[in-house]
């Protein structure tokens, strides 16, 4: 089987991360977040992914390059020269996503984070034999979103509604989708949506369902999402009693540190905390809903609390960061400063609190 992943554009939700390295390359609990798409997609049978791109394609392939060797997968890119929206894409990379086996192969969009429950899309989809099958998932507020009404029994799509003011339905597109190759044949070669254009007609012909996602879901494109997926995640691994979670006297509700994190004596670390790889946390530290990516260093008695401190970044002593401050990459926050909602671009050092959310250039 093949799959193609949409990994699109530049990523400006999440800058300043996405000032380093593409999205898909950012890490979400330690791992490159296309990465566990990938290695999901490899343990019901994909053998080749696609990555639909736009931008510094030769970043991507060299970095994924090691893992396409540890994985077993081929890995390759298709590039748009213009964005061609989440249809044209498909048609872009067809003569890589055609084969003579005839199996229907899987679309993702890179945000998403959830169990991927691939295999039950796979059965799903052959039991329906219909042409093309996508994930929903159930939500809160369906206003905000595309909201999919289906025939509640066998799946089968009726129609779209985009942000509806009157309820029709709490299910929306989550962002999987598993197409027969004659999908494929309804898409011309030009910027097309697939959820406004492709799918109604799919659904007007009565070949189109959609299955329930079990577990958690969660688009984790912007800092504030990216923290509640952590949590949704790291809740999930508790569920499924993962060995990942960290234990210990130190460590409150789900946590995961990378084994060459080094920890100090008094710390409180915890809940829903990633801790990456060749991190310094020194004593009497506060970590609570945040990431540490790769390489930091938080200093004694720090607090840090709904934010993401980038690759590389030290915070001072006694520093105070929190509501969502997001930190680029190797950002030095001095000793005592107090950070509430900060977003500072990579390479800064910042010597004077940051009272409300602004922007440091």
């Amino acid at each position: 089987m093949k799959a193609l992943i949409l990994v699109g554009g530049f990523g400006t939700r999440l800058r300043p991360l996405t000032l380093s390295v593409p999205k898909p390359l950012v890490e979400f609990a330690n791992k490159p977040m296309i990465l566990h798409q990938i290695e999901a997609l490899k343990a019901v049978g994909v053998t080749e992914v696609v990555l639909a791109i736009n931008y510094q394609p030769e970043v991507m392939l060299n970095f994924l390059k090691e893992f396409e060797a540890s994985l077993g997968i081929k890995i390759t890119c298709s590039q748009e020269t213009e964005p061609l929206g989440t249809a044209g894409p498909l048609a872009l990379a067809r003569d890589k996503l055609i084969d003579d086996s005839g199996e229907p192969f899987f679309v993702l969009n890179s945000d998403v984070i959830s169990e991927y429950p691939f295999k039950e899309m796979i059965q799903f989809h052959k039991s329906h034999g219909g042409e093309a099958s996508l994930m929903v998932t159930k939500v809160d507020e369906p206003s905000k979103y595309g909201v999919v009404v289906m025939e509640e029994s066998t799946g089968q799509v009726e129609r779209f509604v985009e942000k509806p003011k009157l309820f029709v339905g709490n299910k929306i597109n989550a962002g999987f989708y598993l197409l027969n190759p004659s999908v494929l044949d309804r898409i011309q070669l030009r910027p097309t949506s697939i959820e406004k254009e492709v799918f109604p007609k799919i659904a007007a012909e009565k070949k189109l369902y959609a299955m329930v996602l079990p577990g958690f879901w969660m688009d984790i494109g912007q800092p504030r999402d990216y923290i509640t997926g952590l949590r949704l995640y790291l809740d999930s691994l508790k569920k499924h009693s993962s060995p990942k979670l960290a234990s210990g006297p130190h460590i409150v509700g789900n946590v995961i540190v990378d084994e060459s994190a080094k920890i100090g004596e008094g710390c409180l670390i915890g809940p829903d905390v990633a801790i990456g790889s060749g991190c310094v946390i020194e004593s009497g530290v506060r970590l609570s809903r945040c990431t540490v990516m790769r390489g930091v260093r938080i200093k004694k008695h720090a607090c840090i609390s709904g934010s993401i401190i980038g690759w590389h970044s030290t915070v001072g002593q006694w520093a105070r960061v929190e509501n969502m401050t997001i930190l680029g990459e190797d950002v030095h926050v001095c000793d005592e400063i107090y950070s509430n909602g900060g977003v500072v671009l990579p390479h800064k050092e910042i010597k004077s609190s940051i009272l409300k959310p602004e922007i440091v250039m």
